[in-house]
């Protein structure tokens, strides 16, 4: 009888098939990067075939990783089902989860996902609002959980991740030569705002907001289109979006912190 393929193992295998590098999906599924590389080198070992095959700094699938793909997403969908139809203590009603639309973009393609397998009786209501706005409608009991930008000063909550907050500009658009920086930011309570703001004071250079929203997608809209320059998290930096730094007479990016 042959030995059975490991679930473990093939959660590692499709989160870097999502992900396109061992990198990547060693932060989705909580283990060091060589951990995730041991265990693809067990599973290959397994299958008797390679999996994938580098791609620049990412990786690919093999045609034979391809075809192990859709089983492998099978399987582990049946192996959640199995267990949760013997779990006495299963969720069931409905979840109330809040985040701003940014960190919906970035994260919570995965969440639900991972959520709706392990939790199929459970209905998920979702609301994009600005971390202010989030974090009162905790205080009043209408949210269930959410993911906001950490902000000890003004509320308690647990930080789940820690990445950069850059200066961003078009790639493709070059900045105005001696004009005020054209800015692209959240509204007036937004933290990244004020942070940004304070971080051109302090160095004396003149600014102009020339669009607020509280919307990433227009904020985003407006840096693509070489009309503005924002603070992002790296996160959510995106195709045709270029870092400002130092030589571009911005100082280095803060630490921006999510929190629940």
């Amino acid at each position: 009888m042959s030995t059975p393929l490991d679930i473990d193992q093939l959660q590692t295998f499709v989160a870097i098939a999502d992900a396109g590098s061992f990198t990547k999906a060693a932060e989705r599924v909580f283990k060091t990067q060589s951990a995730v590389s041991m265990q693809m080198r067990r599973l290959e070992e397994r299958i008797r075939k390679p999996l994938f095959v580098k791609d620049g700094r990412g990786n690919r699938l093999t045609p034979e990783g391809e075809k192990l793909l859709n089983y492998a997403r099978r399987m582990i969908r049946l192996n959640n089902e199995a267990v949760a139809a013997f779990d006495d203590n299963r969720l069931e009603g409905t979840l109330r989860i809040g985040t701003p639309d940014d960190y919906a973009d970035r994260y919570m393609p995965e969440i639900i996902q991972r959520f709706a397998r392990s939790h199929p009786n459970v209905e998920l209501y979702i609301e994009c609002e600005p971390s202010v706005a989030l974090a009162e409608k905790m205080a009043r009991g209408e949210l269930d959980i959410a993911l906001v930008t950490h902000n000890p000063l003004e509320r308690e909550s647990e930080v789940v991740r820690t990445e950069p907050l850059c200066w961003v500009t078009s790639a493709n658009h070059p900045l105005p030569d001696n004009a005020p920086v054209p800015l692209a930011l959240g509204r007036r309570d937004c933290q990244w705002r004020r942070l940004a703001c304070a971080s051109l004071d302090s160095i004396g250079r003149e600014y102009q907001i020339l669009f607020t929203s509280w919307s990433s997608t227009v904020v985003a809209a407006a840096v693509l289109a070489g009309m503005a320059v924002s603070v992002l998290p790296e996160s959510a930096l995106r195709t045709g979006m270029k870092v400002l730094g130092q030589p571009d007479g911005f100082r280095r990016s803060r630490r921006c912190r999510s929190a629940s």
